[in-house]
């Protein structure tokens, strides 16, 4: 069995589709691997969207619970990702009611990584995030 573009060319696959869309030559497409990709997207996007949550919800949760090692890299990482799920949610308005899906499960893991990363035991923390999602990405809230 020989090997498609797909699978020995990827960039020359993608150029190659997208050209063959752009003719509207939809009887040569590969439609298997192009709906493979476009399933990925999503996958990709939601994944990007959880991470930067986590990372939110750990630096704040360390800005919190360990005051004397506040940084202008823990404020700018807060910042950083701040920005990303609010540019995510801008372009991807359907994400919002991920937000809401996956923000107690994103805690959960902010908390372990929070504790991996300040020595802190994870029942230094609380249970359930003590702030709400319209904290989380204000600008102006930071935990005191």
């Amino acid at each position: 069995m020989s090997k498609s573009l797909y699978q020995t060319d990827y960039l020359k696959w993608i150029e190659t589709t997208v050209a063959k869309l752009r003719m509207r030559d939809y009887s040569h497409i590969d439609w298997e691997n192009l709906i493979e990709e476009v399933e990925d997207m999503g996958r990709s996007e939601r994944r990007s969207f959880k991470t930067n949550l986590v990372i939110l919800l750990m630096h704040l949760l360390k800005w919190k619970y360990q005051p004397e090692f506040r940084s202008g890299s823990w404020k700018g990482s807060i910042v950083e990702h701040r920005r990303y799920i609010r540019k995510a949610l801008k372009d991807s308005p359907s994400l919002k009611p991920f937000l809401a899906e996956v923000f107690a499960e994103c805690y959960t893991d902010a908390v372990e990584q929070a504790s991996a990363e300040t020595g802190l035991f994870m029942e230094m923390f609380p249970e359930f995030c003590p702030y709400s999602s319209d904290e989380v990405l204000s600008a102006e809230f930071l935990p005191e």
